[in-house]
């Protein structure tokens, strides 16, 4: 006697999936609201002169005049660099903080807060304080000068200024350093007990057995990383607006990017195409740009590190 399979009544399936929607709605409701929505409308705006109050259909003239904004182009260059050199600066800094906090056998929680505490520091507070220890005849320039090293101007020079921001970001690594932190403390002591009988050496034990065990979470502070670099814009345009000195008083406009430019970032130039020129269909496709790019580079980094852990088991 044959056994026969029997599907399950299509009513029982439907209880199933509507528990399931009832599950998911809050993020789904979510998913509609704060993404799906605002994307297909960005995509709408894009197409259109809108100033807030007026709303004239131009076709493709907004994406025209982007090809042609050398401003534009300027701010995609400085987040370019930032994602560069300012993300693997940071990512480096705060794995080699963490990493030498693992090895102290003293003292261990005095340096964990004094390297977290910048991180609590209000963005605005903390940019304008760095400013002042950067300016050129600040603590830190001073110092430069009493060992004989000239000092550069750093927010007042357009060489300097994405290195000085760059220093900024590396002073407030407390958060990466953290989770560094937390994931070295959780690998297993005998793999590197191990690998020392076996005669491997400190960047051996680190390139074989360190990065590998914690990959998972390098991936997730770069991929952050690179986000957060895509939409920098507090600290650039702080910084920008107390070294130049000018204010949006009467008689007066600050135009982001000072010195020359220089820190002028993507999402500055958005906010004053959408909120300064009212140009509203073209900030929106500036905004898509950016949502273009972050999701470009969020691919390259997820396909860059599975070929490095596919690689890594291979070899071990």
């Amino acid at each position: 006697m044959s056994s026969t399979t029997y599907a399950a009544p299509p009513r029982w399936r439907r209880g199933e999936g509507l528990k399931a929607l009832l599950w998911m709605s809050p993020w789904l409701i979510g998913f509609a609201v704060f993404f799906a929505y605002p994307l297909v409308a960005t995509v709408y705006f894009s197409f259109y002169r809108y100033d807030l109050f007026t709303l004239q259909f131009i076709g493709l003239d907004n994406y025209r005049y982007f090809f042609h904004d050398d401003r534009a182009w300027i701010s995609i260059q400085n987040t370019l660099w930032l994602v560069v050199f300012m993300v693997p600066a940071q990512l480096i800094f705060g794995l080699g903080v963490a990493q030498l906090l693992t090895r102290l056998k003293a003292g261990a929680g005095f340096f964990r807060t004094v390297f977290y505490l910048p991180s609590l520091v209000p963005v605005v507070a903390g940019t304008v304080a760095f400013v002042f220890l950067l300016n050129p005849t600040g603590p830190l320039n001073q110092a430069l000068e009493f060992f004989g090293i000239a000092a550069p101007d750093w927010f007042g020079d357009k060489d300097w200024s994405k290195p000085g921001l760059t220093l900024l970001a590396m002073w407030g690594i407390g958060n990466t350093m953290m989770i560094f932190l937390a994931a070295l403390l959780d690998v297993p002591k005998h793999l590197y007990e191990a690998a020392a009988i076996d005669g491997a050496g400190a960047w051996r034990q680190f390139r074989s057995i360190t990065l590998p065990m914690i990959s998972p979470v390098l991936m997730f502070s770069a991929v952050t990383g690179v986000i957060y670099a895509l939409q920098y814009f507090s600290q650039a345009m702080i910084a920008a607006r107390v070294a130049s000195g000018v204010t949006d008083s009467a008689g007066s406009t600050f135009v982001p990017g000072y010195p020359e430019l220089s820190t002028l970032t993507l999402p500055e130039w958005l906010f004053h195409s959408g909120f300064r020129d009212y140009s509203m269909g073209y900030a929106c496709v500036l905004a898509l740009v950016l949502f273009v790019a972050s999701m470009i580079f969020t691919l390259i980094l997820l396909r860059q590190f599975r070929v490095f852990t596919d690689d890594d088991g291979g070899n071990r």
